[in-house]
């Protein structure tokens, strides 16, 4: 176990001297902006969630379990 965490040490040092890439690739890329727009996505349907729940509470009043 030693010697294959020494030899991936290694190359993750080497990778970047020997000119490897040094940011993320374009898949990676598309990833994040997908990531990103779900964010967003989701935030906005919370907001609609809890604009729904504030006009049933305010139509129907307070249930059981709100109390």
């Amino acid at each position: 176990m030693s010697r294959w965490k020494s030899q991936f040490l290694e190359a993750g040092r080497a990778s970047p001297a020997e000119g490897g890439k040094s940011g993320p690739s374009s898949r990676e890329q598309q990833l994040q902006a997908e990531v990103d727009e779900l964010i967003t996505a989701l935030g906005e349907a919370h907001v609609e969630v809890r604009a729904w729940k504030k006009s049933a509470e305010y139509r129907l009043g307070p249930t059981r379990t709100s109390r």
